[in-house]
C-alpha cells in the first residue's frame, strides 16, 4: 500500500464515447474515499490542458453533477489530439508536465483514453520516474473501436455497438417496405480494426434480415465481392443492406475512402482522416447495381447515443475507473486497467493490471476464424463474443422529456507557473 499523499488529476483524451464520463466518475466519487487524495483535479481538454496549466478542482463541483457524469455522454473534461513526442523529441514537453504537477503537488495521474492515450500516460510515467518524481500514473482504458490490446474489451465498444446493431436492424425495416429494388449502405467507424463494424451483424437474426453484408478493414474490399453479393441480396430479398467499415482497404492496403481524394487531411497522431466510404459505393451500386441507393453514416451518433448505451459497458467503464485509483493508491504506476472475461456460463467480467508498454500504439485486429471465409460476414464466435457486452439498459434522468446530462462549471484554478500555449 502506497503511503503517497497529494492531490490527483484525471484528464481523457481522443475520441469521446457514450460511458468516458462513466470512468471518470469511477475515478473522481473513489478519489474522494481514499484518504490519500486530497484536491481532486480535472484537466481541461487531456494533455494539453496539462501543458496550459489548465486546471479545474472537482471539489468545488456539485456532488449531484458528478453523479450525472455516469450517464453523460462525450468528453465533459474536454479533450485533445495533442501527441507528446519521444523524450529526445520534445522534452520540453516532459519537463512541463513534471513543473505543472509540482505545481500543484498532483501524484496521482489518470489519463482516459485509446491507443494514443495509453501512450502518454507510459511517457509521463516513464519520465516521472527519471527524474526522481514519485508519482503514479495509470491509464484507464476508451475506445469504441475495441483495438485496445490485451484487454479482453473496451468501455464505449459495447455502448456503440448496441446502438449500431440496433440502429441496423431499424434501418432494415426501413429498407424493405417497398416492391421495388433499393440498397441501402450503412458507413461505420473503424480505420484498421473492425470490431463496431462487425457488431452490426448482431441485428441479422432471421435469413432475410439485415444487414446482409458486413465489410470489415481485416478483409482486403473487393468490388467484385461487392457487387456479387449487393445483386445476390436483391434477387433473393429485393432489398439489400449493407455495413461498411470506414477503413475498408484494398488489395494494395488504400484507403477505398482515398480513391476520391489524393490529398486527405491527418490528424495530430498522423492518422488519414476517413470517411466518405459510403459514397464510393453509392456511385458504384448507382452506375452498375441499381439506382435506388441511400447511404447512412452514422457519424458521431454511434460514439455518443447514450440514450441507448449497454448497461454492462456503463458499470464496466465506472468499475474501471475506481479500480484505477484503487491500483494507483497500492503502489502501481505505468499500468492501465484491463477487463478479463471469466470462464464462467455466465457473463463475468473483473479486472487487472496491463503494463502500458504492451498497450501503447498497438491494435487488435478481428481474429480471421471469426469472419466468414468470403469475407463479408461474421461467424458465430463474434456474436457470443460481442452480445454481452450489449446487454442491459442504462437509466437516465429525463426533464421536459428528453435527457438530463452533467453540466460541470470547470471554474479554472489560480495559474502559478509562466504561460504556456498548446492547442
Amino acid at each position: 500500500m502506497s503511503t503517497l499523499v497529494g492531490n490527483c488529476l484525471v484528464a481523457q483524451s481522443g475520441g469521446p464515447t457514450s460511458v468516458i464520463n462513466a470512468s471518470a466518475c469511477g475515478v473522481i466519487q473513489e478519489a474522494f474515499k481514499t484518504g490519500q487524495i486530497n484536491e481532486v483535479y480535472g484537466a481541461l481538454n487531456g494533455i494539453a490542458g496539462v501543458l496550459n496549466e489548465q486546471l479545474f478542482s472537482f471539489n468545488q463541483e456539485s456532488p449531484e453533477e458528478i453523479e450525472l457524469l455516469k450517464v453523460t455522454p462525450a468528453s465533459a473534461l474536454g479533450s485533445c489530439r495533442y501527441k507528446l513526442k519521444s523524450l529526445d523529441q520534445s522534452e520540453g514537453d516532459f519537463r512541463r508536465v513534471i513543473e505543472v504537477f509540482k505545481a500543484h503537488n498532483i501524484r496521482y495521474f489518470f489519463y482516459i483514453g485509446g491507443n494514443d492515450s495509453m501512450d502518454t500516460a507510459h511517457k509521463v510515467s516513464q519520465y516521472a520516474q527519471k527524474v526522481g518524481y514519485e508519482l503514479k500514473s495509470i491509464g484507464v482504458p476508451k475506445t469504441i473501436d475495441n483495438d485496445l490490446p490485451v484487454t479482453d474489451h473496451t468501455p464505449g465498444f459495447g455502448s456503440a455497438a448496441k446502438f449500431i446493431a440496433t440502429s441496423v436492424k431499424e434501418v432494415g425495416l426501413d429498407a424493405r417496405v417497398y416492391n421495388y429494388n433499393t440498397v441501402t449502405i450503412c458507413e461505420i467507424m473503424g480505420r484498421n480494426a473492425g470490431w463496431l463494424t462487425a457488431s452490426a451483424a448482431l441485428a441479422k437474426k432471421y435469413e432475410d434480415e439485415a444487414p446482409h453484408f458486413v465489410y470489415l478493414p481485416e478483409i482486403p474490399f473487393s468490388f467484385e465481392q461487392f457487387d456479387k453479393d449487393v445483386r445476390y441480396a436483391l434477387e433473393n430479398y429485393n432489398y439489400a443492406v449493407v455495413a461498411v467499415s470506414e477503413g475498408i482497404k484494398n488489395e494494395e492496403g488504400k484507403y477505398i475512402s482515398e480513391l476520391i481524394a489524393e490529398n486527405h487531411m491527418k490528424d495530430a497522431f498522423g492518422h488519414v482522416q476517413l470517411g466518405g466510404v459510403s459514397s464510393i459505393l453509392e456511385a458504384y451500386v448507382s452506375q452498375n447495381i441499381c439506382k435506388k441507393v441511400r447511404t447512412v453514416n452514422y457519424s458521431t451518433t454511434q460514439r455518443s447515443a447514450a440514450h441507448w448505451a449497454s448497461l454492462t459497458d456503463n458499470e464496466e467503464a465506472y468499475l474501471c475507473g475506481q479500480m484505477a485509483v484503487r491500483y494507483a493508491i497500492e503502489g502501481h504506476t505505468g499500468k492501465m486497467v484491463g477487463l478479463f472475461r471469466e470462464n464462467t456460463p455466465e457473463y463475468k467480467c473483473t479486472t487487472q493490471l496491463i503494463d502500458l508498454d504492451d498497450v501503447a500504439n498497438q491494435e487488435k485486429s478481428i481474429p480471421r476464424e471469426w469472419i466468414s471465409e468470403a469475407g463479408n460476414n461474421l461467424n458465430q464466435e463474434a456474436i457470443d463474443y460481442i452480445t454481452p457486452l450489449i446487454m442491459g439498459e442504462v437509466k437516465i434522468k429525463m426533464e421536459n422529456g428528453i435527457p438530463r446530462y452533467c453540466r460541470l462549471q470547470k471554474k479554472l484554478i489560480k495559474q502559478k507557473l509562466e504561460t504556456w500555449n498548446v492547442k
